[in-house]
């Protein structure tokens, strides 16, 4: 597959008869400051897909309501990192592959293929690139590339929906709300009552993973039908007083496999960094649903590669459970304080969350996408048929996504990246270690 790249250009955003509002600075919150650097979602659509320049015009008109995304990173006059309101524009990239999509969709998942389908951010200071590529069969995939210190996941697809809506032609719903100096004000006086040591934050220098071998780093597809969903989670909540989630079991077996298929010592530890959605458990006051920034902190269930393998899955999903619980609005109150304690700066410590690191071994990390409709997003023409999480550079070793699958039956697709020299073993565990039922289909 070879993608030409046709053009390349900044698009500012449209106010219309209204007028554009003046320059402005806004400090990144305590949650963005804590965040990875970028983030890339992939969407494709069959044919009829808008024209080019019908997409353009929405993105500029999105661009009016979601001004950071045509904004850049800077400081503001104390030196805090900040976003500068500036309208400087977005990068929209038009480009064209030479073969038809449904034949090349198995090779989307590692290497050049995939990062063909990327605009270039290579010395870009955009916060949002996009990246158009139209296939022969009349198919496009929209590559973006998002700066995650602006944005969590949530709010990156509320921006998606919201291109959509005004490449269409219709209102932009949720408002978007751009006020976090309200939402996650300190308290006076602080309570800090967690330990944010290790968990947001680091020493300076301190690696949360192991060292890259050089091996190369494969994605796997790993696809759960709804019946296999309900035969795991019917093992796990054996005993249990109330079903767990979908997320929790998947999250546990996969961890498990993951762990096997490393073959670590038995008494290695290892964690799972999963994130934790905190608009769904702040209150006083609540985050609405359309705040555009990130408010995301993450539970750390921890245990030993022996404890993990041997004891029942059950064990393993109640672990998580259990410390997914625990990132509750005190949890998220008590963060907001001791990140604006003067503790942070003192001790010179930095984000968990490190972009740059490309094995999290012995320890793996999930992203959930589950709650996201993406397979909604409307750009006048179909809805989307494929989806592939992205990475910031390359693929991380035991970096996973979880997300809904477009069959629309309820199954779910855990994209899972390896090295290469791990993948058989990951294979065969995930796939033989599964409960029976009684219906034979694929997973």
């Amino acid at each position: 597959m070879e993608v030409t790249v046709h053009s390349s250009k900044p698009v500012k955003p449209d106010y219309g008869d209204r007028g554009g509002p003046s320059p402005d600075i806004v400090p990144l919150s305590v949650f963005d400051k804590v965040s990875y650097e970028t983030h890339r979602p992939v969407a494709a659509f069959h044919p009829p897909a808008p024209a080019n320049n019908v997409l353009e015009v929405g993105l500029a008109k999105a661009l009016a309501e979601y001004r950071e995304w045509a904004g850049r990173l800077g400081a503001d006059a104390g030196g805090n990192r900040a976003i500068v309101l500036d309208d400087a524009g977005a990068r929209f990239v038009e480009a064209t592959a030479d073969v038809v999509l449904a034949r090349s969709l198995m090779q989307l998942t590692t290497g050049d293929k995939l990062l063909s389908l990327f605009p270039s951010c290579h010395g870009a200071d955009e916060l949002l690139l996009a990246q158009v590529t139209r296939f022969r069969c009349g198919s496009i995939i929209i590559g973006v590339s998002m700066h995650h210190k602006v944005a969590d996941g949530h709010a990156i697809w509320t921006f998606l929906f919201a291109w959509g809506q005004a490449t269409r032609g219709v209102a932009i719903s949720p408002v978007p709300v751009h006020d976090p100096a309200s939402l996650f004000a300190p308290r006076d006086p602080l309570r800090i009552e967690f330990d944010h040591r290790g968990n947001e934050f680091k020493s300076h220098g301190d690696k949360s993973g192991g060292t890259h071998a050089g091996d190369e780093t494969l994605i796997h597809r790993v696809h759960f039908s709804r019946e296999r969903i309900m035969a795991l989670k019917s093992k796990a909540s054996e005993g249990a007083t109330r079903p767990y989630t979908t997320l929790q079991c998947l999250a546990a077996h996969l961890w498990r496999c993951i762990t096997k298929a490393r073959g670590l010592d038995v008494g290695a530890t290892t964690r799972m960094r999963i994130a934790v959605n905190g608009r769904t458990r702040m209150s006083g006051p609540k985050v609405p649903s359309g705040y555009t920034g990130n408010v995301v902190l993450w539970a750390w269930p921890t245990t030993t590669a022996q404890e993990l393998v041997d004891r029942p899955l059950r064990d393993t999903v109640e672990l998580i459970s259990r410390e997914v619980a625990r990132i509750d609005d005190a949890y998220f109150r008590s963060f907001i304080d001791f990140a604006s304690s003067g503790e942070v700066e003192k001790e010179q410590l930095v984000p968990t969350a490190d972009s740059l690191e490309l094995t999290l071994n012995p320890n793996v990390e999930v992203d959930s996408l589950l709650g996201i409709p993406f397979y909604e997003m409307d750009l006048g023409g179909s809805r989307p048929f494929f989806f592939l999480p992205g990475y910031s550079i390359v693929p991380v070793d035991g970096f996973m996504y979880i997300v809904q699958s477009f069959e629309g039956d309820g199954s779910v697709d855990a994209y899972v990246p390896l090295f290469g020299r791990t993948m058989e073993a990951f294979n065969k565990c995930c796939y033989s270690s599964m409960p029976p039922m009684a219906d034979q289909g694929a997973y």
